[in-house]
């Protein structure tokens, strides 16, 4: 069993950064991929970005590539999300991920291949 425990929401202004992070505690093979996926306000939950264990193997959704970060100590059960130049519309709630999958960037982005999920920490971007 895995618990996942995101930090790091709040409040900021469109252009500013954040830094989101996600502790997994328990199996460490459960959590060989970790990802961010992320609800705006009325919408569905979407993939953001996903890393493996070593962290050498990353995968990005186009909207966040080249403003967001994700990073994680090769194997180390802590991944980050370093969101930069942050828009009104990455407004959300963002949600860590994990599971004992191998990476494969084809299923990273599919919900139903996470066995983990964390409670969500709310994002909010004014304009």
């Amino acid at each position: 069993q895995v618990q996942l425990s995101e930090a790091g929401g709040g409040l900021v202004q469109t252009g500013d950064s954040l830094r989101l992070s996600c502790a997994a505690s328990g199996h460490p093979f459960s959590a060989n991929v970790m990802s961010w996926f992320r609800q705006p306000p009325g919408k569905e939950r979407d993939f953001v970005a996903a890393v493996n264990w070593s962290g050498e193997k990353i995968d990005y959704a186009d909207s966040v590539k080249g403003r967001f970060t994700i990073s994680r100590e090769s194997g180390k059960n802590t991944i980050y999300l370093q969101m930069n130049k942050l828009k009104p519309e990455d407004t959300a709630v963002y949600y860590c991920a994990a599971t004992p999958r191998i990476f494969d960037a084809r299923n990273v982005p599919i919900q139903s291949n996470y066995d983990y999920w964390g409670q969500g920490t709310q994002v909010t971007v004014s304009s």
